[in-house]
């Protein structure tokens, strides 16, 4: 087996384990520890606990890195959440919630396995080969957070800068082929591989008008068809797109080298189809692509 791993097997990997820290988002067992501080509905709950290691930014901050989100729902939720919580108070009850959530629905045997400390380990080496914090706005909060000392929290956490990095850039590769933050979005669920339009309206906090107007001008440039697919012009965007995002976040997994990075995937690929089979994610929220390699 060759050391050497390119961006394109990188970004497999990286889509592979992505579950195992976006799963979370949904958990009720995360959701419940947000609302014993005292935030409200999911949105709220969301851009607190997700943004909260950047410290007490407002809603800019928070629209400016998440990018496709609506801004008016990062409005409504920033800055409330300061007002209830600290981001300290809301990061320690987010990992208080994973934990719970892990426990749950991965099995506390899996948890306690040696399986679940080699991963953590494997995981923790690839997020420790990330290079540096240039340009990674979100991601640099999650550094400055400290490690847990459970392995399957350290697992989660390395997952999570590994995901908040590549994000980052993702961002990067967006801004770089002209594609606004509802632009973005669209387009990801015309490719029938990511969020179904209906969940990704919903979720992001788009209206249809927005969304039909979006679309109106993505036909007008040639990226997507009356059906609301890519065309020729727009998968070649957004191919463009996704192959500089793999080429922007390979590093830390050329770095830990191919036989940790398949280990790693050998390992956590279970986990991943529990989690999809059963756990806790919303119904409908996948196109009818979605698994298909991109």
């Amino acid at each position: 087996m060759s050391p050497y791993m390119d961006s394109a097997a990188a970004g497999r990997a990286a889509r592979a384990l992505d579950l195992l820290h976006s799963f979370t988002y949904f958990a009720p067992e995360v959701h419940s520890e947000l609302g014993e501080l005292g935030l409200e509905g999911a949105a709220m709950k969301y851009v607190a606990s997700r943004v909260a290691p950047m410290g007490k930014v407002g809603p800019g901050v928070a629209t400016a890195t998440f990018y496709n989100f609506a801004p008016r729902l990062i409005e409504a939720a920033l800055p409330a959440a300061w007002e209830i919580a600290t981001p300290s108070e809301v990061y320690e009850a987010r990992v208080r919630g994973v934990d719970a959530a892990m426990t749950r629905w991965l099995g506390a045997d899996v948890i306690a396995s040696p399986e679940m400390a080699e991963a953590a380990e494997l995981a923790a080496t690839v997020a420790r080969s990330i290079p540096g914090v240039d340009g990674r706005a979100l991601f640099a909060g999650y550094t400055d957070q400290p490690w847990p000392e459970a392995p399957h929290l350290v697992f989660w956490h390395a997952l999570t800068l590994l995901r908040e990095y590549r994000g980052d850039g993702h961002v990067a590769a967006l801004q770089g082929a002209g594609l606004s933050g509802l632009d973005a979005l669209v387009t990801h669920t015309a490719s029938r591989i990511g969020f179904s339009a209906e969940f990704a309206k919903a979720n992001r906090g788009w209206t249809t008008d927005e969304w039909d107007e979006a679309e109106t001008a993505l036909r007008a440039g040639g990226l997507i068809n009356r059906a609301g697919e890519l065309t020729g012009d727009g998968f070649e965007v957004r191919e463009l797109v996704e192959d500089l995002t793999d080429d922007l976040a390979v590093g830390p997994w050329a770095a830990a080298g191919e036989e940790t990075v398949e280990r790693l995937l050998d390992l956590a690929v279970p986990w991943r189809d529990t989690l999809a089979d059963g756990g806790p994610l919303p119904g409908r929220m996948f196109g009818p692509r979605f698994g298909d390699a991109r």
